[in-house]
């Protein structure tokens, strides 16, 4: 069975799903696995390797050749995949990279250094050669170039025994016009995930068919319908201040002139606190309308993040007008739905896929498409404005 590898701050999971379309191959992504026989949540982006031992022999036993998978920086930094024994990826991409995770790689430079390493793990199969752009006796390693990072790891993906693949949407190799995944975030993901396939030996033509029928899923930009809501409602995994800036950017694209564009987001507790003004910041600079809440608090103060978050829309807005907060999650989302006019447009981020809010260490049910499915126009009660 062939490996392959996705790693990057955000779209690692659109893309090794995409990726897994075009190979017709099982996958391990964030949202779930897929053994071919059954598909199942193991709670990981990258499962420990013990736990990878089990799968790929579920795979192996269903007829699998090919396996894609996410692979996150701390999977890389603490060898979760075992490199080179249980998993010798056959290729690989890098998708881009972004404020996060820092809490645990403490700098942007250690973060990069990381991604870098899988590059690098990955090179470790072709054996001792010199670097040799378009070898294509080397394992495949698409580096993208519309995000964050992607000069910098081109330049040292560059100098590894690799047959390194750069690819932007300003000049696709593939004709997207038909994708129905929107955004040019996704038009990249799924141009990275094109490229990887052909270098994988899927036929041009044949990745080029596939492309119109992919449908969105697992809360990355989907929609979710109530007639009670005169808006459009969205929830998307968006989390990071760079995933926040695109999806808005992406929605802000059908959102009808005049109508406003809403988004209802959160922190998440005991990750990264560098990032919450940040994430506030692009929330401010992207949307007409700001509802800032909870996401998984965990241990820490829901008042308290959101207070951090706040520092970054301050920065942008002058102003409380248009900004409110609300703790209570479920209660954000309602407010945002019932304020909304028709046209308008409703983003709610940061839990995606998930289907349970982590407060003070307890797992609660909350499954933001369920809520928003759910709404019922109510009375609003009075909120904090900032």
């Amino acid at each position: 069975m062939r490996f392959w590898g996705i790693t990057g701050t955000n779209g690692k999971t659109t893309t090794a799903w995409v990726l897994a379309e075009f190979l017709k191959a099982a996958y391990i992504t964030t949202v779930e696995v897929n053994t071919l026989k059954r598909r199942f949540y193991t709670g990981y982006t990258t499962p420990p390797e013990k736990m990878l031992k089990e799968i790929y022999a579920e795979m192996e036993a269903a007829g699998a050749k090919d396996c894609v998978m996410e692979v996150s920086s701390h999977a890389i930094a603490q060898n979760r995949v075992g490199f080179g024994t249980t998993t010798v990826f056959s290729g690989g991409a890098f998708t881009n990279i972004s404020e996060d995770h820092l809490d645990y790689h403490k700098t942007m430079d250690e973060y990069f250094r990381v991604k870098l390493d899988f590059a690098r793990r990955i090179a470790d199969g072709a054996g001792s050669h010199p670097p040799s752009a378009g070898r294509r006796d080397f394992p495949p390693y698409v580096v993208c170039m519309d995000g964050d990072g992607a000069q910098r790891m081109l330049g040292e993906v560059g100098k590894l025994p690799l047959n390194v693949l750069p690819v932007t949407i300003a000049a696709p190799s593939f004709d997207l016009s038909g994708l129905q995944l929107a955004g040019d975030y996704n038009k990249s993901n799924v141009l990275v995930a094109a490229t990887l396939a052909e270098a994988a030996g899927v036929p041009h033509d044949d990745i080029q068919r596939i492309i119109p029928t992919l449908r969105p899923r697992w809360g990355r930009l989907e929609k979710v319908g109530n007639e009670k809501c005169a808006a459009d409602v969205y929830v998307d995994f968006a989390h990071t201040p760079d995933g926040i800036e695109k999806v808005l950017r992406a929605a802000r694209g059908f959102t009808p002139p005049g109508a406003k564009l809403w988004i209802v987001f959160g922190a998440g507790g005991d990750r990264d606190p560098m990032k919450r003004p940040l994430m506030g910041e692009a929330a401010a600079k992207g949307a007409d309308r700001v509802v800032v809440t909870s996401d998984n608090p965990r241990s820490e103060n829901p008042e308290a993040i959101m207070a951090a978050v706040m520092e970054g829309v301050r920065r942008v807005r002058a102003t409380a007008e248009g900004v409110v907060a609300i703790a209570d999650r479920r209660e954000a989302i309602g407010r945002a739905m019932s304020e909304a006019g028709r046209g308008d447009v409703v983003l709610v981020c940061g839990k995606g896929h998930e289907t349970t809010q982590e407060i003070a260490g307890v797992k609660y049910p909350f499954d933001d498409r369920e809520v928003v499915k759910n709404f019922l126009k109510t009375p609003l009660r009075s909120v904090r404005c900032f």
